[in-house]
């Protein structure tokens, strides 16, 4: 799916270097390198930095479902964090397992190289 960057980052996805590496009908890949201003007080990605790269992965897996030119809001979203991620890379995929009228339910996995680092489900609102 071809798109302008403006439809598929905003100034907060650059602030966190998200970087999205596949977009498909109601599913979104996007990476997050993790950086010095990304780490928590034990040198670690800071888990709202994932939850965030989650966020973003969810809502561009929904435009994607429902066309860019309808809106979505996250509603609510649950994280489950399976391991720490002490350098390197993390690559999120999120999928639109109900593409509703009003609500879309997404589901997302976060993995550095072969191994689970979170994995997370959301309600998205259609505006």
């Amino acid at each position: 799916m071809e798109l302008s960057a403006s439809l598929t980052q905003s100034a907060f996805s650059n602030l966190i270097g998200c970087r999205l590496q596949r977009l498909e009908q109601g599913v979104a890949e996007v990476a997050l390198t993790l950086e010095p201003n990304l780490r928590n007080r034990s040198g670690k990605l800071h888990g709202g930095a994932i939850f965030s790269l989650v966020d973003i992965a969810m809502g561009l897996a929904c435009s994607s479902s429902h066309g860019f030119d309808q809106k979505s809001a996250t509603i609510e979203c649950k994280i489950n964090y399976i391991r720490a991620v002490s350098d390197g890379d993390v690559l999120c995929t999120a999928r639109v397992i109900h593409p509703g009228r009003r609500t879309l339910v997404v589901e997302a996995d976060v993995y550095q190289d072969e191994k689970l680092v979170a994995k997370a489900q959301g309600t998205f609102a259609v505006l």
